[in-house]
């Protein structure tokens, strides 16, 4: 849920005794993070979904940003003007989207999305940037053909579109066992073919991969999927 900017504080309840005073059941404040959005990004999704499979909903709270705009808070976060961004709760800020769900991940028990070490660790982290290399690909794409018409180049373009084809030809081949436990490089991967499916429904790239549309599909059905998708 996004929350309007300022709302910067909830309140939350210490557990108490019979024998304590007035003043410890009052409610104490706790400052929210802080995380600057555009609810049209991919990296921005997959932090999102993140932070709803982690149950950290009413610990953040969500400020849309116009990064060309340059907003001061946004500059203040990351000097590079990129989203997301995240403000945690001592002011101190992360970025950009791996490190800021690594952050999340540790911030409780429930659901954990990242191995602690060994060879499990390190096959979700492949997977976590397999699937951020398709959507920075899919990303370039997109802005490409947003440049005025005489600064196009076709061969950029199609080569972008490439990258695309040939990463959803390999995990259709290695696709992610949908029934393991849901992890980081998933999340990752959801939100990829989620960008795709939003900014290149003209590639049909389920055409010729029913491994990843199954694998998709199900991934779907989850309630971080849902309510992360892009507004129409």
């Amino acid at each position: 849920m996004i929350r309007h900017h300022g709302e910067h504080k909830h309140c939350a309840y210490t557990k108490t005794g019979q024998n304590q005073s007035a003043e410890s059941l009052r409610p104490r404040r706790i400052n929210l993070m802080k995380l600057f959005v555009s609810l049209l990004s991919p990296y921005v999704r997959k932090v999102r979904m993140v932070i709803i499979e982690k149950g950290l909903s009413d610990r953040v709270e969500l400020v849309e940003s116009a990064p060309y705009d340059k907003p001061a808070d946004l500059i203040a976060a990351n000097p590079l003007g990129k989203i997301p961004a995240l403000v945690r709760d001592d002011g101190t800020a992360l970025f950009d989207s791996p490190v800021i769900c690594e952050y999340l991940d540790s911030l409780s028990d429930k659901n954990p999305l990242l191995p602690a070490g060994g060879e499990d660790r390190i096959q979700v982290l492949q997977l976590l940037a397999f699937a951020d290399g398709i959507t920075d690909a899919a990303y370039l794409s997109t802005m490409e053909r947003r440049r005025p018409a005489d600064e196009q180049s076709d061969t950029a373009w199609q080569a972008l579109r490439d990258k695309i084809s040939r990463g959803l030809d390999a995990l259709e081949h290695n696709t992610p066992d949908i029934n393991a436990d849901l992890n980081l490089g998933a999340l990752g991967l959801a939100a990829s073919l989620g960008y795709v499916d939003f900014r290149h429904g003209d590639m049909n790239w389920r055409d010729g991969r029913p491994n990843l549309t199954a694998w998709l599909d199900e991934i779907s059905k989850r309630e971080s999927f849902k309510e992360t998708a892009p507004p129409a």
